[in-house]
């Protein structure tokens, strides 16, 4: 290779040879790339698609890249046919023949005009024909492979979830799930619409749901931009969940409205109990503050006697928050009926302590033989009127229940009772606030 030319050394017969068959290789791998492009369904879909947006300018660009692929690939095959006819006239080449091919080979032997840039016309030495076609070629398979990997997920994906929309749909409404009566009616008429729109965007610019992959250079580098399909695809998942809500007041409305029924009742009993005891107390205890006991709620039947007609008339998404609220206020009406009755009965319950009291103290003397004391049969006598007589003070009883066990205790030698004024059972008694 010592004869030297334009385009540098002259190339030998074997160095023209390996480079012809270098470039018949990269001539066959364009061509198959071309025709992979050509074919794919992708780039079908984006030539019959009417685009709109970011789809729409880039193929626009794309579509002018792969003309021009196939305009260099042309001139690429005629220049590789001109110098395989050049090295083809002779089997050993004659150093004409391997200047011209060197000057085929290595020099800008390729004008093409109308290219774009602003020139008229370019010339190319076939390496840099080969770069700017694997250049263009890439370019061009990002856009198509983009375009085609947005509509074989999202599409589907949105017609599934439409089809699981229009059930729900059908179920929200047999349990008057509707728009304008219930929030979750007006959520599936929002994911109908966003879910419509998204289809119709995803179809005419599918490039604007795509997010390309940071760093990445790959043709088709990148994944669907599912932002918008998820959060409708998780929104119809709470309204399902709501749904559900519902469908599960239909199927127990009966047994909690019955049960309701029960609670709002035991209260009402309790209540009547209270006020009956409490009677009994001012006529029994004398000088002590009784609670009022107040009557049963009316809202809570008004609201209970509004989830029956509710569930009558199938009306389950506006008796589920009912029965709720009406659950804990019931629960909480019988706690305080039972309260009620608890604060009202108090004194009755000290009488009760204090007549127990003193009879177990008469049964311990008896057991010890002091029963016929004179001392200890006149203070239990004493005491035994005051807590057997109406109305009872309870205070000068406790009085006497304490004296009677003072004797006893002298009598028994054991330790003294406890004096009065330390907290005893009258004083709990007078202590005690209503609902306490």
């Amino acid at each position: 290779m010592g004869v030297t030319g334009p385009t540098g050394p002259v190339l030998d017969r074997d160095e023209v040879d390996r480079a012809l068959g270098r470039l018949g290789a990269e001539h066959e791998a364009i061509e198959t790339s071309l025709l992979a492009l050509q074919d794919h369904a992708g780039r079908r879909l984006l030539e019959g698609a009417e685009l709109t947006g970011v789809t729409k300018e880039r193929w626009a660009r794309t579509e002018a890249s792969i003309t021009l692929l196939w305009t260099y690939f042309d001139a690429y095959t005629d220049a590789l046919r001109t110098a395989r006819d050049v090295r083809a006239r002779r089997r050993w080449s004659s150093r004409e023949d391997l200047v011209e091919l060197t000057e085929l080979l290595r020099g800008e032997c390729v004008t093409l005009s109308g290219t774009g840039g602003g020139l008229l016309s370019e010339r190319f030495t076939l390496a840099a024909l080969v770069d700017r076609m694997n250049e263009l070629y890439a370019s061009s398979l990002d856009t198509v492979v983009a375009a085609d990997a947005v509509w074989s997920a999202l599409p589907a994906r949105i017609d599934l979830l439409s089809a699981e929309l229009q059930r729900t749909r059908r179920l929200a409404h047999s349990v008057g799930v509707r728009p304008g009566e219930h929030p979750a009616g007006d959520d599936l008429e929002r994911i109908t619409r966003t879910l419509t729109r998204l289809r119709e965007e995803v179809i005419c610019d599918p490039l604007a749901y795509w997010v390309p992959a940071e760093g990445s250079s790959a043709p088709g580098g990148g994944r669907p931009d599912t932002t918008v399909y998820d959060r409708e695809a998780r929104a119809l998942e709470d309204v399902r969940r709501e749904i559900d809500a519902v469908l599960t007041v239909r199927q127990d409305a009966e047994r909690r409205i019955v049960r309701l029924r029960d609670v709002l009742s035991r209260a009402d009993r309790t209540l009547a109990e209270a006020r009956i005891a409490r009677g009994e107390v001012l006529a029994k205890i004398a000088a002590t503050e009784v609670p009022v006991v107040s009557g049963p709620p009316t809202a809570l039947q008004e609201q209970l006697s509004a989830a029956a007609e509710y569930r009558r008339h199938a009306q389950w998404h506006r008796l589920s928050p009912l029965l709720e609220s009406l659950e804990q206020k019931a629960e909480d009406e019988l706690l305080r009926a039972r309260e009620s009755l608890t604060a009202v009965t108090a004194p009755l319950a000290v009488r009760a302590e204090l007549r127990g009291r003193l009879d177990a103290y008469k049964a311990k003397v008896a057991r010890h033989g002091l029963a016929e004391d004179p001392e200890l049969v006149e203070k239990y006598e004493r005491a035994r009127r005051m807590l057997w007589s109406a109305p009872c003070d309870l205070r000068v009883a406790e009085q006497a229940v304490l004296r009677f066990q003072h004797a006893a205790a002298e009598l028994l030698g054991s330790a003294p009772p406890r004096v009065p004024g330390q907290g005893g059972p009258a004083d709990r008694a007078r202590g005690a606030e209503p609902g306490a």
